[in-house]
């Protein structure tokens, strides 16, 4: 997480919210507008508009992970999944469901991970993507693949310099409509926005001179 994490604590929970890694998919302020007050000045999150148990749902619809809620309550908080995910967005990023180990440093169980190559947040998906007029389908053929052993566990992520996204541990590659592309247990999948066998990294990103 960044350092300009606002945290928002109530009775039963506190919301922290990193407009650094936020998408705006709008989630949030759709979900539980009383407690997401959108286009307000000044305070805009009021955790006690809503039961601690609805704003951990709101947090696990969180695609970017830009919003984590820690109870106060005494009630489980946000379970890791039992498979871990990453989904291909149509034409956008890369969506991970897994506890994530991101360059050394866990960031919790989602996150949104840019492909196109334009995002200002590198690693992190920033919308860049639309500007850029990123073409990229979200279904990629299927490959053949048996059920792993272990599909949960954490998953590390290495953004490689001026690289792919090195990717360690179990996890299945999904399609943007759910369809299970892959699994695998190590791959690199491509950042630069370029390879011609996305999602995964064919080496182009040397060829274009990509830096991150």
């Amino acid at each position: 997480m960044s350092d300009a994490i606002e945290r928002v604590s109530g009775k039963s929970a506190t919301i922290s919210f990193d407009g650094e890694r936020c998408i705006h998919a709008r989630r949030c302020v759709i979900t539980q507008p009383s407690v997401f007050k959108a286009n307000v000045q000044g305070d805009w999150i009021d955790p006690d508009a809503a039961s601690a148990e609805d704003l951990i749902f709101v947090a696990l619809n969180c695609p970017s992970g830009a919003i984590q809620v820690t109870r106060l309550d005494g009630g489980a908080g946000e379970a890791a999944p039992l498979v871990n995910t990453i989904a291909v967005r149509e034409n956008g990023p890369l969506a991970v469901n897994a506890p994530i180990e991101l360059a050394g440093q866990a960031i919790g169980t989602r996150a949104t991970l840019c492909r196109c190559g334009a995002s200002n947040k590198k690693p992190y998906c920033d919308g860049s993507h639309a500007g850029a007029a990123f073409i990229a389908s979200g279904e990629p053929t299927t490959k053949p693949s048996e059920i792993l052993a272990s599909r949960n566990g954490a998953l590390k992520i290495t953004p490689y310099a001026n690289g792919p996204l090195g990717i360690s541990g179990s996890v299945e590659i999904l399609s943007g409509t759910g369809r299970t592309v892959d699994r695998v247990q190590a791959t690199a999948l491509c950042r630069c926005g370029a390879s011609k066998n996305k999602p995964y990294c064919d080496g182009t990103h040397k060829a274009i001179g990509f830096v991150a």
